[in-house]
């Protein structure tokens, strides 16, 4: 048995929470003074990279993962899915099988990977929506490479483009297979975005990025898949890849069906400077967070932040109160994926503790702290 004391994050009530094998088994209040909250833990549905490790390098040790999943933890983040990118047949079957193989034989990653997100290479060749995805790779949708790539089980999100031709086919397949497919990098026309839901796409990737910097008023598949009540969306709340109007317009919209993404790359969590990307060349990461291309400031080159630093810029964009950004970065990234989360008895005890202004001081996954900051 493990019992934690602390805030509620929804109310700011005292409640005790008794933990058994790993499962939340009672919350009952309490009149415990404290100034530490409790919420459920992060899930980040797209994590190309971090702190240096990018799961697109064909170099990517064990080790790599397992240092992602550590810093991850510090982030508040107790499950992710590191996605693959664009690149040859060859390597996309290596690297899935890399990550696979890593999450069979290290338990921290057993623990913490929930399965891989699939970028590609089923996207729109098109300049813009295509963003830094290598058009030498782009295809269409294809089942039997699919099936290849996806040997060990472990693909669970698929980002494709629905204008190629039998896209329809391939999406209802990934769907009967229990693989959520995800509508991104595309330029498809309101006809097939809503033959793209109707074959079983249920969200939306990182929408309002990977999309052409000029669009026609109406229609355009910025508002197609806006009106479509069965896709959620994925956004960057980073402060740098969407405005305050946009994300506002998005949550309004989508409401509980809008979820906060990292999309972060190799370089995020890793200090101000210049550096070399794998993507991107010669960038720039400046003192207050942005990742660009170097002497280009208006030239983004990814997201350099964690999941956490989007809960904390949506709510100081005035988005969401705390309360909501925290679920949609966790219990609302879960639901989609059909995974059991949150502050409830039953549910898995994967849970942050943090201090007023979002400061993640314990990350606990299972029951078990695999996190504690430093006492101040």
């Amino acid at each position: 048995m493990v019992i934690i004391e602390g805030l509620h994050y929804k109310n700011n009530t005292g409640i005790r929470i008794e933990i058994r094998d790993g499962i939340i088994e009672s919350i009952e209040p309490t009149d415990v003074k404290s100034e530490t909250y409790i919420a459920p833990g992060f899930v980040d549905l797209q994590v190309n990279g971090y702190m240096g490790v990018d799961f697109n390098s064909l170099d990517l040790t064990e080790s790599d993962i397992e240092k992602v999943c550590l810093s991850l933890l510090e982030q508040g983040v107790t499950s992710f899915y590191p996605t693959v990118i664009t690149n040859s047949s060859e390597n996309m079957v290596k690297l899935v099988g890399e990550i696979s193989n890593a999450v069979s034989k290290n338990e921290l990653a057993r623990q913490m990977i929930a399965g891989i997100h699939l970028e590609g290479p089923f996207l729109s060749v098109e300049d813009g929506p295509r963003g830094a995805h290598n058009r030498e790779y782009i295809q269409a949708p294809d089942w039997e490479f699919f099936k290849k790539l996806n040997e060990s089980g472990f693909i669970k999100i698929v980002t494709l483009s629905p204008d190629w031709e039998h896209a329809e086919e391939f999406i209802k397949l990934a769907s009967e297979s229990g693989i959520l497919v995800s509508i991104g990098h595309t330029n498809a026309n309101s006809v097939q975005i809503q033959k793209a839901v109707k074959a079983g796409a249920k969200m939306s990737t990182h929408l309002g990025n990977g999309a052409h910097v000029m669009l026609p008023r109406h229609p355009n598949y910025l508002w197609d898949q806006l009106a479509e009540n069965e896709l959620a969306a994925t956004v960057i709340a980073d402060g740098f890849h969407l405005p305050t109007s946009v994300l506002k317009v998005i949550e309004k919209v989508k409401k509980e069906k809008m979820v906060i993404i990292s999309d972060s790359v190799a370089l995020a969590g890793l200090p101000a400077g210049e550096y070399t990307a794998a993507v991107g060349g010669e960038v720039t990461l400046t003192e207050e967070g942005r990742l660009h291309l170097r002497g280009e400031p208006r030239l983004l080159a990814g997201s350099a932040q964690s999941i956490l630093w989007g809960v904390n810029r949506i709510v100081e964009m005035g988005v969401t109160d705390l309360p909501t950004a925290i679920e949609k970065a966790s219990v609302l990234p879960a639901k989609i994926m059909g995974l059991e989360h949150g502050l409830q008895v039953g549910a898995p005890a994967d849970l942050i503790l943090y201090k007023k202004g979002m400061e993640v001081t314990e990350t606990i996954k299972a029951g078990n702290v695999l996190y504690r900051g430093e006492k101040e």
